[in-house]
């Protein structure tokens, strides 16, 4: 691909989505954007980058950012964010809140795992927690993987990565070759298109934002952006969960590493979290 057309694409997708495509993702785009290219009656992605420099269709563009946008995901994803989350995240809550009611943004949930997950295991300790609403808010920039996450439905090569058998036969109901979530799990996540650019007020305050491994497709200006307004939209003592790869050091002071927990993180201005126990996080008066 010539680099004046790598740029078009790159230029595109920054302004669209936030996403920081660097030379070195060139397959992405000729992988990716050929079947849209097919889609839209176009020989390949060189005629498709013709028409985009003329008069770009809306509908067109929005099919590139969403095919350059789709990430891979799956249940119990890295297995110790949840961990954190049942483990510390709800113990903490429990015993620091009156309130009985947690919301949950998950942020680019892309097919539906990160959410669901999270559903299984709040339905699974939910005697834990008598009279406790829980609300989880699952958000894409790509609505046709919202369609496809609202469906609950999944190859056996999706349930077989990372998911326990027992949860599968629990929640899951075998048709044919498809494994079909149960209803009980899907209605206790609400899915939304969601523009990380976009302002943020209207999704209302959270007591827990999940927004992993999306960080790292940004450049430094977007991640300090993206951080900033998502600390606004953080109980005072909420709770932020990144990828792994993913850090806030360098880029924003809204936020800090809870002790011992990676990937976690509390507001800068928030309660004060001391070394924590196994399984728990304390935090000091």
């Amino acid at each position: 691909m010539k680099l004046v057309d790598f740029d078009i694409y790159a230029n595109l997708l920054k302004e669209k989505s936030g996403l920081n495509l660097t030379q070195d993702k060139c397959y992405l785009i000729e992988s990716r954007l050929n079947p849209i290219a097919k889609k839209w009656g176009y020989e390949n992605v060189n005629t498709m980058t013709v028409a985009l420099q003329i008069i770009p269709d809306p509908k067109l563009v929005n099919d590139i950012v969403e095919a350059m946008t789709t990430n891979e995901t799956s249940f119990f994803r890295d297995t110790r964010p949840f961990d954190t989350f049942r483990d510390v995240v709800l113990k903490y809550i429990k015993e620091n809140r009156k309130k009985k009611h947690m919301r949950i943004w998950c942020a680019a949930s892309s097919s539906g795992q990160e959410p669901y997950t999270l559903a299984m295991i709040l339905s699974e300790i939910k005697d834990q927690f008598p009279g406790w609403k829980f609300e989880i808010v699952a958000t894409d920039i790509s609505r046709q993987i919202l369609d496809t996450a609202r469906k609950g439905i999944y190859s056996q090569f999706e349930v077989q990565r990372g998911m326990p058998i027992t949860l599968l036969v629990k929640y899951f109901n075998q048709v044919e070759e498809k494994w079909h979530l149960n209803d009980s799990i899907k209605s206790m996540v609400k899915f939304d298109y969601f523009n990380l650019l976009s302002p943020m007020h209207a999704l209302g305050i959270f007591d827990v934002i999940f927004c992993r491994n999306v960080l790292i497709y940004f450049d430094q200006e977007t991640k300090s952006d993206v951080l900033g307004r998502m600390h606004n939209q953080l109980e005072n003592d909420g709770f932020l969960f990144l990828g792994g790869a993913e850090t806030v050091l360098g880029i924003t002071d809204s936020f800090k590493g809870v002790p011992e927990q990676r990937g976690l993180y509390a507001l800068s201005d928030g309660p004060h979290f001391s070394s924590s126990t196994r399984g728990s996080a304390q935090a000091l008066a």
